[in-house]
């Protein structure tokens, strides 16, 4: 299996707004530029960039940490789901969201690590830019 660890910067934005963006449909959708539905709580589901991805919360600690269960269409369908932790810390000018996501299917990890970059937390820097 893969996995992809990465650590963002986002100044200016509390560590609420940033929970608030990626635990909204209205925020998640505008902040990433790809449609979502997401349902906030324990047990809820969260689908992304038009249903391409999709997922359900495991555990929720507003404005530190998500956790959930996340998978692509691009996954095998015998592959299991690979797991995404968010770790949401206030810093001097802003907060730091670290990314963990284990479980990736093998040979699709790289492909993710870039996604991650380019389809969230570099609109997710431009939305709150505007914002």
């Amino acid at each position: 299996m893969d996995e992809v660890h990465q650590t963002v910067e986002f100044e200016g934005v509390s560590p609420k707004q940033w929970y608030d963006a990626y635990m909204t449909s209205n925020g998640h959708t505008q902040s990433t530029g790809g449609t979502a539905k997401i349902d906030a709580k324990v047990g809820g589901k969260m689908t992304a960039w038009d249903g391409y991805i999709w997922g359900n919360f495991t555990e929720l600690v507003s404005g530190n940490k998500i956790v959930q269960t996340w998978r692509t269409s691009e996954f095998p369908d015998d592959a299991p789901d690979s797991q995404l932790v968010f770790t949401i810390k206030k810093t001097a000018n802003g907060c730091q969201v670290t990314l963990d996501h284990t479980n990736i299917p093998k040979g699709q990890g790289k492909s993710y690590d870039a996604g991650w970059k380019d389809h969230y937390f570099e609109p997710m820097k431009e939305y709150f830019a505007q914002a």
